[in-house]
């Protein structure tokens, strides 16, 4: 192959992917940047307006949730975002993931090999991870050279882990992925101590038939594990609704709110996480009753 012909095959590449119905999430990410901010107290946005990435400051090191899209531009975007907020993204001693699909682990493998960052990801991914790895869905990234990363811990079921002064109380709840986890944990502003809720996957793609097909699961069953895992958890006491995508809270919205009305911080609300919970449980048995994906 001549050079003239590798590069109309790399032109081809690119226009294939923009015009691909998922372009929108690896094309020109950095222009999904927001710019970081306080939630409450020691926790800090510092994902994009559609991945969510947080930062607590525990004291003793940084606790970093999430790592933002694979592909070109996310792993700058979150770098950026932490010294913007204020940090010393070397200081991120922790990285706690989600779940693990390809829009939330692209900055995993740089922050351990760049800052020594140690990674944590709920056991039953990480097993997906080593045996069927094309259910991270990682062949979509558009960097080819992206690799799944290999946590140092594996979150288990009723594990407690404290990083640095701050105690996370893990729960996993299967649905979106087998993996996925729930964490809850404190945060505070110096004078009044908050409890942060944390739900590591919501969406219905990995609930649809021919999905479930594919993975091996005829009966539908992950999507009964689904509603079990929000029963698990709907109850716990959560002040701070800690979002996996924007959509989850409102973010934008809420955080214009916050630059409009000082003083006023709408991401405390005591009821948020009880009513998403409760709306995605009655959409998901709307998916089970449709006839089409039966």
């Amino acid at each position: 192959m001549s050079m003239r012909s590798e590069y109309e095959a790399y032109i081809a590449r690119q226009e294939k992917l923009k015009n691909h119905p998922m372009a929108r999430c690896w094309i020109s990410q950095e222009s999904r940047y927001v710019k970081p901010f306080r939630m409450y107290g020691n926790l800090y946005y510092v994902g994009d307006d559609w991945v969510c990435a947080h930062l607590v400051d525990t004291g003793d090191g940084l606790l970093l949730f999430d790592a933002g899209n694979c592909g070109g531009g996310a792993t700058a975007m979150l770098v950026q975002a932490i010294w913007e907020a204020g940090f010393n993204p070397a200081d991120v001693k922790w990285l706690v993931l989600s779940h693990g699909h390809v829009d939330h682990i692209g900055a995993a493998n740089f922050f351990r090999r760049m800052f020594g960052t140690r990674i944590y990801l709920g056991a039953p991914d990480a097993e997906m991870f080593r045996t069927r790895p094309e259910f991270s869905i990682i062949q979509e990234s558009t960097d080819y050279m992206d690799e799944l990363p290999q946590p140092d811990v594996e979150i288990r079921d009723g594990d407690v882990i404290c990083f640095g002064g701050t105690e996370v109380r893990f729960c996993l709840v299967p649905g979106h992925t087998q993996g996925a986890i729930a964490c809850f944990f404190d945060v505070t502003d110096g004078k009044e101590t908050k409890r942060v809720g944390y739900y590591g996957g919501f969406g219905f793609n990995t609930l649809q038939k021919d999905f479930l097909m594919e993975f091996g699961d005829p009966a539908y069953r992950m999507r009964d594990i689904y509603l079990e895992s929000i029963r698990k958890v709907r109850d716990q006491h959560v002040d701070i609704f800690m979002p996996n995508h924007t959509n989850n809270v409102d973010l934008l919205n809420k955080r214009r709110y916050m630059l409009d009305h000082p003083g006023e911080n709408p991401f405390v609300d005591g009821e948020a996480w009880k009513k998403y919970l409760d709306g995605k449980q009655e959409a998901l048995k709307k998916l089970m009753a449709d006839p089409a994906q039966n």
